[in-house]
């Protein structure tokens, strides 16, 4: 995706690069590696067996070797860095509901700093998935669509998000704090050397256009508001319907970017996945929350619960 890099570097599976330029073949590198996983021609080589430990990196006398994300968070500091980007988290080809209140919230933050509001889309055949992006506020859609992200991992999620980010150096990211937001997400933060506040309740631009981070904090007694001045992008994941829904704008447009997925060598893949057979309601999307305590007495009374909730629901 970035080209100039591609150009500069071997890049390989593990997420090591080796800058061609710099790398004089001394194979200092490779003595220190304890997997012997590199190999030295002209240049080092770092094959699958590599586990990202660094000794190459601290071994290099050249500045040679860099772990995706430790080298180019070098260069995301926040003179250079503009847009807010949103996670758009989709389930077999459906949105999920936060990723359209994130695109909302995303939207104020957005024309509060005077810049571009964009999604980024991944999974296999989820293309039709953009027009409602851009519906809900969206500017720029980034579609990454694979056959190889038709199933979310981390590994191959963050790979891929990881690189756009790099590429294109957004100010602000967003995400839903769902079992995948809080799951890969951090991943990413970690591999950009940047940071990241998680479960967010509010968010908000101060005069100095920083990202305000609110989230509960001491088992909810305070509320803590966290900033990132240093570091880009400023990462937040947003707890699911703390912000409000949007109404969307059909026929609104905006710009579809393509992106390649050219990732290989993962080491982990998904087998299958195995849907929960349950008739009770997602709580995180749930619009009422019923709930029963010691109160009760006995578990036949939860009965009452069951019929007040079914009550509730209609």
């Amino acid at each position: 995706m970035n080209q100039d890099n591609k150009q500069d570097t071997n890049q390989t599976p593990t997420g090591i690069f080796v800058d061609k330029e710099k790398c004089t073949g001394c194979g200092n590198c490779a003595d220190a590696c304890p997997f012997g996983a590199i190999l030295v021609d002209d240049t080092a080589v770092i094959g699958e067996g590599c586990n990202l430990c660094g000794a190459c990196v601290d071994a290099c006398d050249f500045d040679a070797i860099y772990i995706l994300g430790k080298k180019e968070a070098t260069l995301t500091g926040p003179d250079d860095s503009r847009g807010v980007w949103v996670y758009a988290e989709q389930r077999e080809g459906v949105l999920a509901p936060v990723s359209m209140e994130l695109l909302g919230e995303g939207r104020r933050l957005a024309d509060i700093l005077g810049c571009s509001l964009s999604a980024v889309l991944m999974g296999h055949q989820v293309a039709g998935l953009a027009d409602t992006l851009f519906a809900f506020g969206a500017d720029v859609v980034y579609l990454a669509d694979h056959p190889d992200l038709e199933g979310f991992t981390d590994e191959r999620y963050s790979a891929v998000l990881t690189e756009l980010i790099t590429e294109h150096r957004p100010n602000v990211v967003l995400a839903g704090a769902t079992a995948v937001g809080r799951s890969f997400i951090p991943h990413v933060a970690a591999k950009l050397g940047t940071g990241l506040t998680a479960d967010c309740t509010g968010l908000d631009i101060d005069a100095q256009n920083l990202l305000l981070q609110t989230r509960p904090a001491f088992g909810g007694n305070i509320m803590a508001t966290i900033v990132c001045p240093e570091r880009r992008p400023q990462m937040a994941t947003v707890r699911p319907r703390v912000m409000k829904r949007p109404a969307p704008q059909p026929g609104r447009k905006g710009q579809l970017v393509q992106v390649a997925f050219n990732h290989i060598g993962f080491k982990t893949s998904l087998l299958e996945v195995v849907q929960e057979l349950s008739d009770q309601v997602n709580l995180a999307e749930a619009d009422i929350i019923v709930t029963g305590g010691r109160g009760l007495q006995s578990a036949k009374n939860f009965q009452l619960i069951y019929e007040l909730a079914a009550v509730s629901a209609t």
